[in-house]
């Protein structure tokens, strides 16, 4: 799968780990920046061309970003038609629904999250790399209701 992956200063070190993590997993990997630590840059200069490409692929690519606390970094992102991004800064956002469900798994599973946003203040790089694989290998349930509520949510123009 190809993935684009991007951050800002705060995500920086964990973006230059991620990416030969991500290709040692057998992905396609292109790096949108940044790509030389700048503590004065902006997120979105860095997020927008990520979200831009999921945007125009939104089934065949996968965007990961990185920031501080990931939020910005995810409110940029889902500004784009067809972008779907989810945030994550840790364990502490797991479900109790069931044992084995986590935020994670329900981004994909139910919403088809096709951007993952993470807070690298929040988590280590193990995290990073537990909640990277289970976001990549969990899969799109893509039953009528929830490819229902995917369309009402690409309608939408603002």
């Amino acid at each position: 799968m190809k993935i684009f992956v991007s951050s800002d200063h705060a995500g920086f070190g964990f973006k230059e780990k991620l990416i030969p993590f991500l290709k040692e997993l057998g992905h396609e990997v292109e790096d949108k920046g940044p790509f030389e630590y700048n503590e004065e840059d902006d997120y979105p200069d860095f997020i927008i061309p990520v979200a831009r490409e999921v945007s125009m692929h939104p089934n065949e690519v996968r965007g990961i970003i990185l920031g501080g606390s990931g939020q910005g970094e995810g409110m940029a992102a889902n500004k784009f038609r067809n972008v779907r991004a989810t945030v994550y800064y840790g364990r502490g956002q797991c479900v109790v629904k069931e044992e084995d469900e986590s935020i994670i798994k329900i981004s994909r599973a139910d919403n088809d999250a096709n951007i993952l946003s993470l807070g690298a203040r929040f988590i280590t790089e193990m995290e990073m790399q537990e909640a990277v694989k289970e976001w990549l290998n969990t899969p799109f349930k893509n039953t009528e209701k929830y490819k229902r509520r995917i369309a009402k949510m690409d309608r939408i123009h603002g």
